[in-house]
């Protein structure tokens, strides 16, 4: 394996641990969106611009990068493409010279700013120190970073820290030693970060369920694979798969020290629910929830339910209605880490301008499930009384015992 080949699957490989927590991300508005902006980079063989755009010269057949050294071509005779796939398809070829299809410089720049992020773990560099030290433009970078790995900087220095925060208490380091050590700098911080990259509390995280009865049922759905998951106080994992495996192995990566038990009789009444949701003779859920949350994560959740069946929200609206109207990157990792799909319907929050931004469980499932919405918001079926999506256990286990599993339909 030569060294650009293994730099690459470090990169790939550091992007999957960092999925789950990207999911729901915000991005930037993209330059170079008008012909005639992405002429000007053309014109000035603008390196920055690689990667954003292509450019087909109609006389020679052949796309390009909008920095190759070839002599320019005429302004007529030039087609712009958001993709080397969307050129070839128009008939053109790869021009030898710029070599537009590969990514060797991208993958270079890519791979020196993974170099500087793994070099301290402890620090947390910005996007400047980090566009500075491998001299190119911090909005370059961050598209770039997040096209090749598949997160942005920021998101892959979370997932290393995570990574090590796992690491240190899988090995049985105590909380706050594992803390220091994942640089996560202070107790505080790592308590506020580690739901959303332990998906639980780090005393809880080490202790993996010890104690816990879970169980489990999984049924084919339109959506693919949905598995259920609960305990004796409500369900704690609702995630959907193109198939019933892997849902199970996360489950159990979750939940390793929990006995688990497969129980799709006593799941039943609630993979019903899903499957009248999925079919759109239902509107709304009656599921006990137990969830671990932080404050903030609960105010975003409970904004979440209260988005009406069929209608969508910004990220800044949510991020506005809970009182944070800054804190919009923070409402997306709040919606990337919702662990109960549908209860907490984080698949009604879009960009702002109305496109869809990441899904845990895959774009095309938040498409669907939007088009499902806009398709029956015209009422439920008859008989369906509107409910109100379960509660987290904090509030409905402690106003109502009978909002139990055991009692819950």
């Amino acid at each position: 394996m030569n060294a650009t080949t293994r730099n690459s699957a470090a990169v790939r490989a550091a992007a999957h641990a960092a999925a789950p927590a990207a999911t729901d991300t915000v991005t930037d508005t993209p330059a170079w969106r008008t012909d005639d902006e992405r002429w000007d980079a053309v014109t000035r063989r603008d390196r920055e611009a690689d990667g954003a755009f292509f450019y087909a010269v109609r006389t020679t057949g052949v796309f390009c990068r909008p920095s190759c050294a070839s002599r320019q071509p005429r302004r007529e005779n030039v087609a712009f493409f958001t993709d080397a796939a969307a050129a070839r398809a128009a008939g053109f070829r790869d021009c030898k010279r710029c070599q537009p299809g590969g990514l060797p410089r991208e993958l270079d720049i890519v791979n020196r700013a993974c170099t500087a992020l793994d070099a301290d773990p402890q620090q947390r560099l910005t996007l400047a120190q980090l566009s500075d030290a491998v001299h190119v433009s911090p909005f370059h970078l961050q598209r770039l970073f997040k096209r090749v790995v598949g997160v942005s900087p920021r998101q892959y220095q979370a997932a290393q820290r995570g990574a090590a925060l796992r690491d240190a208490l899988k090995g049985g380091a105590d909380v706050t030693r594992a803390t220091l050590d994942a640089g996560f700098g202070s107790p505080s911080r790592m308590y506020d970060s580690a739901p959303a990259e332990l998906g639980m509390a780090p005393s809880a995280y080490r202790r993996k369920g010890a104690g816990l009865t879970v169980r489990y049922a999984s049924a084919p759905t339109s959506l693919g694979f949905v598995l259920v998951a609960a305990t004796d106080k409500g369900i704690c994992k609702i995630g959907f798969g193109d198939d019933a495996a892997p849902l199970l192995d996360e489950l159990r990566g979750e939940f390793a020290n929990a006995e688990l038990r497969e129980d799709a009789g006593r799941l039943a009444p609630f993979v019903a629910q899903i499957d009248a949701y999925l079919r759109g003779t239902r509107q709304d859920f009656d599921l006990p929830l137990d969830i671990a949350s932080t404050a903030f994560k609960q105010r975003v959740w409970d904004a979440l339910r209260r988005i009406p069946y069929g209608e969508t929200r910004s990220y800044s609206q949510i991020a506005e209605a809970v009182g944070s109207p800054r804190a919009v990157r923070a409402v997306a990792s709040a919606c990337a880490t919702n662990p109960v799909a549908l209860a907490i319907p984080c698949h009604r929050v879009v960009q702002k301008g109305g496109a869809l931004a990441g899904y845990r469980w895959g774009l095309p499932r938040k498409a669907a499930l939007l088009d499902n919405e806009a398709q029956h918001a015209g009422g439920a079926a008859a008989g369906d009384t509107p409910r109100r999506a379960g509660r987290t256990e904090a509030g409905a286990h402690a106003k109502n015992n009978d909002n139990r599993l055991d009692h819950a339909a």
